[in-house]
């Protein structure tokens, strides 16, 4: 929940990087919050099915910018450009190749767009008694 929580302070910050950790925990907890959405709103009969509805769409719409902001910094940690998450509107090819990104572990040296974020991790975790 903490990489959840990184991602929602860090609202609108397309610079620096993104772990795959940070990526892909921010990942599993929007899918846990949207399902959970949805299912309260099939329970209170305000869709019925696999419709979208009104809760669902406002959570949608208001982790857009979060989500991609991750993206971007996600990229970023692999030396790459935010601008190609536009990869993704590529049929097939385009989603295959960003999830690979995804699934890669990013650069182990300072690069155009910060320091490592897992030696800063551990920097600070070693400084904290």
């Amino acid at each position: 929940m903490f990489w959840y929580i990184k991602c929602l302070k860090q609202y609108a910050d397309f610079s620096g990087r993104a772990r795959r950790k940070e990526y892909w925990m921010f990942v599993l907890f929007y899918y846990i919050i949207l399902n959970v959405i949805g299912l309260i709103e099939v329970v209170s009969g305000l869709t019925e099915g696999y419709e979208i509805g009104p809760l669902v769409g406002l959570y949608m719409l208001g982790m857009l910018i979060p989500s991609l902001a991750v993206i971007v910094r996600r990229l970023h940690d692999l030396g790459k450009s935010g601008w190609l998450f536009f990869l993704i509107f590529v049929p097939i090819f385009g989603i295959i190749v960003l999830f690979v990104w995804f699934c890669t572990e990013g650069e182990r040296k300072e690069n155009k767009w910060g320091p490592d974020p897992k030696e800063c991790e551990t920097q600070i975790q070693v400084r904290v008694p």
